[in-house]
């Protein structure tokens, strides 16, 4: 069964610049033979080179099973999707106080397929299903691995195609988290409550390639 995330894939134009670029907003990465690479507590990001890009976009995510046998459903939305025994993640937080990615973003043309992708065929746990009228939408959360999936379906401006297409990293104290990034000259907006009630948030300005980033510190810290 799917019992986590892996790798988040993030292709990007030039790795050379993002290796430093996301270098200094999430910690040293190190050099492998496929890109570049650093371990969280509940995820690895790794980024390879696509020179066709303009920005950074999520391109590829491998999901974690517990050692039993696993196919992923012949149709996945065109999403790539793949599935792995190995789980190679950190301990700790990052130079930058970042511990683990809280939720990764997809928009989808479907909700109700993307609940028999995630929910029925990958057995990820539905933990909100919920109308947004203020934006004409439908989000969804799917639960796995100490991981949220966020689901978005504008129903009045339908994507084209899905993507995934924002994430939003953890830390235990962002107001530090944020002392270190201007050290580093990483630009983000003020800190700010979040959505959910007693977490804080902070939305990233730069080093990110154009691939939408907010960090979190949870209410529960």
């Amino acid at each position: 069964m799917i019992c986590g995330f892996s790798i988040f894939t993030i292709a990007v134009p030039d790795l050379a610049i993002a290796t430093q670029q996301y270098g200094a907003l999430l910690g040293a990465f190190e050099s492998r033979a496929d890109g570049a690479s650093l371990a969280l507590a509940n995820v690895r990001i790794r980024l390879v080179e696509d020179p066709g890009l303009q920005e950074a976009v999520i391109r590829q995510v491998a999901l974690w099973s517990d050692g039993a046998a696993f196919t992923l459903p012949s149709d996945t939305r065109r999403l790539d999707l793949s599935v792995t025994r190995d789980r190679d993640v950190g301990r700790g937080e990052t130079e930058t106080g970042i511990v683990a990615v809280d939720h990764i973003v997809l928009r989808t043309r479907d909700a109700d397929d993307c609940i028999r992708l995630f929910g029925d065929d990958l057995g990820m746990r539905l933990a909100l299903d919920q109308a947004v009228p203020e934006w004409g939408g439908r989000m969804l959360f799917f639960r796995c691995g100490k991981l949220t999936l966020e689901v978005i379906q504008h129903l009045e401006d339908p994507v084209e195609k899905d993507h995934f297409w924002g994430i939003t990293y953890l830390c235990q104290d962002l107001e530090g988290t944020l002392s270190r990034l201007d050290a580093a000259g990483v630009a983000h907006s003020k800190l700010r409550q979040g959505r959910k009630p007693g977490t804080l948030v902070a939305t990233v300005k730069s080093h990110d390639l154009g691939l939408p980033t907010l960090l979190i510190q949870p209410a529960n810290r």
